[in-house]
């Protein structure tokens, strides 16, 4: 297969379906590279050889591979707090064996990144919290980098000036971020253009999704995802952006939607915007 274009158009999507009814759903949209997801609850053994033999057959792109953990729920924001990602605790030390499974599964299929969302990083540096979460990405980084892989956290659950900090407290080269300019606008933590200023040099892939923000009148609440260009990022600005910062990589539609024929045809739209806007 070719290699893929710079700032090529690809698809967010989850696996636990059949791999080639999944893949051929998303070539349908035109494009041949995306970033899978996957489930907590979807059982590893034996789905890489699935998927590695339909993406072979379909010559179709894995970017980076996503690790979603059981228990996570993105009701609002005070709900994000005490259950996504690494923060939590009780849930640190079986999170850390999947995501460390779901970095094999992407050395099987050849992949070279994984991602997850952490959860909020702690912004006090001498927490307790701050220290374990800490020490968790670096073991994952460690074994990411055995595999050959880099470990991108996504943009959103904190400021950028945090997360830029969180990065180099860590001390790993190949810990990168995945840039998600609409979940800085969902979790009301800054403008995601200024953030890539902070940012750029940390980023290796990104989703294009769009946003309002939050309500003023519910505190704790999350903004409402839109369809791309119909909310608060800007889309032009954002494409503008990472064409200034040097940003080569894929552009990642990720749409939420529950109702399958909204996603359908929201996706298809975004598809063709950022065609225009390329």
């Amino acid at each position: 297969m070719q290699p893929l274009n710079d700032m090529e158009i690809g698809v967010m999507f989850w696996a636990g379906r059949d791999p080639y009814e999944t893949i051929r759903e998303l070539k349908s949209w035109g494009v041949r590279c995306g970033q899978m997801g996957i489930p907590g609850d979807m059982p590893m053994e034996d789905a890489a050889v699935r998927w590695k033999q339909a993406l072979a057959d379909e010559n179709f792109i894995i970017v980076t591979v996503f690790a979603a953990y059981v228990g996570e729920s993105y009701a609002d924001i005070p709900t994000v707090r005490r259950t996504v990602g690494f923060v939590p605790p009780a849930t640190r030390a079986e999170r850390e064996l999947r995501t460390l499974a779901v970095s094999d599964f992407a050395a099987e299929l050849g992949v070279p990144g994984i991602a997850t969302h952490i959860g909020f990083v702690p912004e006090d540096r001498s927490s307790e919290d701050y220290i374990a979460v800490r020490e968790m990405v670096r073991r994952v980084c460690d074994r990411a980098a055995r595999n050959g892989q880099t470990f991108a956290l996504e943009t959103g659950q904190e400021s950028a000036p945090v997360l830029h900090e969180f990065l180099l407290s860590t001390g790993r080269a190949n810990l990168r971020i995945n840039f998600d300019p609409a979940n800085m606008i969902l979790y009301g933590t800054g403008d995601p253009i200024a953030a890539l200023d902070t940012l750029a040099a940390h980023v290796i892939t990104v989703h294009c999704k769009d946003g309002d923000w939050p309500p003023h009148d519910s505190p704790g609440a999350l903004g409402e995802e839109k369809p791309l260009g119909q909310g608060s990022v800007g889309m032009d600005r954002f494409i503008a952006k990472l064409k200034e910062i040097g940003y080569k990589g894929p552009l990642t539609i990720e749409r939420e939607a529950s109702d399958p024929v909204r996603r359908h045809h929201d996706i298809a739209m975004a598809v063709e915007l950022l065609r225009k806007l390329l």
